[in-house]
Parts: C-alpha cells; structure tokens; sequence
C-alpha cells in the first residue's frame, strides 16, 4: 500500500475546497492509489488522472482531478520498502501550480 505525508500548507489548501471537490479529490485519490498498487509506478497511472511532471520544476508532478482541478506532488523515498510514497504538496484549481 503506498504511503503519503501531507504538509500543513496542503492540508490548509485541502480544507478550503468545497465539499463536492473534496469528493472529487477524494475520488481521484482512490483511483491513483489503486493504480501504484499495481507496482508500475506512475507510469501505470490511468491516462485520465493526467498525471505528468511539471516542466522546470524537477520532481513534481501534477494530478488532474476535476476540470480545473490539480494536486502537486512528488515522489519521495520510500517508507516501506518497495511502495511509493506520495508527499502531497498542493491541492487547488489551476492557480496552485508552480
């Protein structure tokens, strides 16, 4: 099971989203999570989360999870031994990217 750490600047972003796009966020969440279990790293991420890095910001990635929605994050080191660990960087509309 992949392992996650959410920083209190996410965790702040996350609590001002309304209630459908925590659902949203939530639901897209799940959806990623079920694809890293599949032990093929981001690159077995379905193509509909549109989860790509970010250009010129070496290590982040971005996650579509609602037309203007994104998640930023990054893939750290691992916390259990041959699972991802997803370090949850920013959650918002377009605006929380880098």
């Amino acid at each position: 099971m992949p392992t996650y750490e959410a920083p209190p600047n996410f965790l702040s972003q996350h609590s001002k989203l309304t209630p459908a796009d925590k659902k949203r966020f939530r639901a897209a969440v799940d959806k990623f999570v079920a694809d890293l279990k599949k032990g093929q790293g981001l690159a077995g991420v379905r193509a509909g989360l549109r989860v790509k890095a970010l250009q010129g910001a070496p290590g982040l990635h971005e996650m579509t999870w609602a037309p203007d929605g994104r998640a930023v994050f990054t893939v750290g080191k691992s916390v259990k031994e041959g699972e991802p660990h997803i370090q949850w960087l920013a959650v918002g509309t377009h605006a929380v990217l880098p």
